[in-house]
């Protein structure tokens, strides 16, 4: 069983930064980690994601302003989301999702719990 651990969010005024960071506790047959936010009413939207061979895409809401990153520690292995010059549009919370490809048709995804961002205007 893979476990996702986030940590960061938090309050930060317009303008401001914030980084937040999700370990899995294991870092082989990794397809895709990325982060998706949902704010209150709407749908789980795609924010940022990383394949295996470190090819990122971002929405273009977020492009320029946000980094997505992954550094291997041991079997584990962290994907964090800089965040930088944060808007109110940002406030949500944001959630880390972990694809693996085990063997030949068995893919499993992952959910992190879930941190609040709130970005005060």
């Amino acid at each position: 069983q893979v476990e996702l651990v986030e940590s960061g969010g938090g309050l930060v005024q317009t303008g401001g930064s914030l980084r937040l960071s999700c370990q899995a506790s294991q870092s082989i047959f990794i397809t895709a980690m990325a982060w998706y936010r949902q704010a209150p009413g709407k749908q789980r939207d795609l924010v940022a994601s990383i394949t295996g061979g470190g090819i990122t895409d971002y929405a273009d809401s977020v492009k320029g302003r946000f980094t997505i990153s992954r550094n291997n520690v041991a079997n584990a292995v962290t994907v964090s989301l800089q965040m930088n010059s944060l808007e109110p549009e940002d406030t949500a919370v944001y959630y880390c999702n972990v694809k693996y490809t085990f063997s030949i048709g068995r893919r499993v995804e992952y959910w992190g719990q879930g941190t609040q961002v709130t970005v005060s205007s």
